[in-house]
């Protein structure tokens, strides 16, 4: 396991800007974040954020398995075992700050920022996608939030980007945890377009022959970066349109947006219970095979999930969708460290990647047993705001 962080710089032909390349080097893991790459990643993206001669970066994994499958939860699962409540809030508290950093460094960065999505894109990867300016997926990338199999809630900003799906849409995927394929992805905007895998060197390389605009660091909102951006919009559009009879043959047959009116019937109205009874209830007759066993196993998915990470979603999605960036990483970075002292995320990471038996023992059998008191104090803030660890994110 490497475990590290890779970066490059690629010289343009104008003689005076860089393309950044970083790879998340993890690959025995499927690239999951370890708190020293995280580390790494956040250094990286302040250095060149601040150096005039970076134009772009663009972010990827090592491999073509995966982008990032998520953070490093076996590490989150051992500490969480093994020391005390207050270690393990220590060590939690440290972990999800710095990563909700990074995440929120890209969302914000002054330059762009293309996320290369190949393979898969789970948990704490998807936190990293999302964040990036320009998202491009392959056909076989496949992204998720699944954290109702582990017992934790779609964080990493998912209060912020499952919000600004169409309404219903980023509800569903909390409480199913399901996989999105690349071309389910594009057409519900979790991913900007689609190119082929072997499009990376070319995208590169086109990139290298752009003629990129002076950046004046003193005010780095100014018309350079709506320049930048269009330089990079304009390359995509190039690569997709040159390839677009391959990308059409190699697209994976759209699973989820034959359901999608159904899906947001269902996810629009009604309490919790009501919502996930309508999920468990979609009609899967007329569809054809492949669409059927993916809806069956979003509706399985739910139903074997962590009931409080249902409430937990819920609430994010209909009670926090009108936060800021900045405020839906304060609130997520409180409920992700109470929801590892709480047991539940220990016990669904021990069942699912630990002991592999497939059998949580969650602190509840159904979703209406919850204690709603329970979810309260989840969403309970554990610092007072001038003592937040992220205090002065957006400031």
């Amino acid at each position: 396991m490497s475990d590290n962080v890779k970066f490059e710089q690629r010289m343009c032909a104008d003689g005076n800007h860089q393309i950044a390349i970083v790879t998340l080097d993890n690959p025995s893991s499927l690239n999951a974040l370890t708190f020293d790459m995280l580390s790494q990643l956040h250094d990286l993206l302040l250095l060149w954020r601040d150096d005039p001669s970076i134009a772009c970066v663009l972010l990827e994994g090592e491999g073509s398995k995966a982008f990032c499958a998520g953070g490093d939860v076996r590490a989150m699962h051992d500490v969480m075992s093994n020391e005390t409540k207050a270690l393990a809030q220590e060590f939690c508290t440290s972990y999800f700050t710095l990563e909700y950093q990074c995440d929120f460094l890209i969302h914000t960065y002054p330059k762009p920022v293309i996320g290369w999505g190949e393979g898969i894109v789970m948990g704490g990867g998807m936190g990293l996608f999302m964040g990036a300016s320009h998202k491009v997926v392959t056909p076989n990338s496949r992204l998720a939030m699944p954290e109702v199999t582990i017992g934790l809630y779609p964080d990493v900003g998912g209060t912020w980007f499952l919000n600004r799906l169409d309404e219903g849409g980023g509800l569903f995927l909390g409480l199913t945890g399901v996989m999105v394929n690349a071309s389910d992805a594009v057409d519900i905007r979790l991913a900007d377009c689609m190119l082929l895998a072997e499009s990376r060197t070319r995208l590169i390389e086109t990139l290298q022959i752009q003629y990129w605009p002076k950046q004046h660091l003193s005010d780095v909102v100014d018309e350079t970066l709506e320049e930048s951006h269009n330089i990079v919009c304009d390359v995509l559009s190039l690569l997709s349109e040159h390839a677009a009879a391959d990308i059409e043959e190699q697209s994976p047959a759209k699973q989820l947006m034959p359901f999608y009116a159904k899906i947001k019937a269902a996810c629009q109205v009604g309490d919790v219970t009501d919502i996930c009874e309508k999920i468990s209830q979609i009609d899967i007759e007329g569809h054809t095979e492949q669409e059927a066993k993916w809806m069956a196993r979003a509706q399985q998915s739910l139903r074997s999930g962590s009931p409080i990470t249902a409430h937990l979603c819920y609430r994010q999605i209909m009670q926090y969708h009108a936060l800021s960036l900045a405020d839906c990483f304060r609130l997520e970075l409180g409920l992700s460290v109470s929801c590892a002292l709480l047991g539940e995320f220990q016990e669904g990471v021990r069942a699912r990647l630990i002991d592999k038996d497939g059998e949580p023992r969650w602190l509840y059998t159904t979703i209406e047993e919850v204690d709603t008191g329970v979810i309260d104090d989840l969403f309970m803030s554990l610092w007072e705001p001038e003592s937040h660890p992220l205090a002065l994110l957006g400031k």
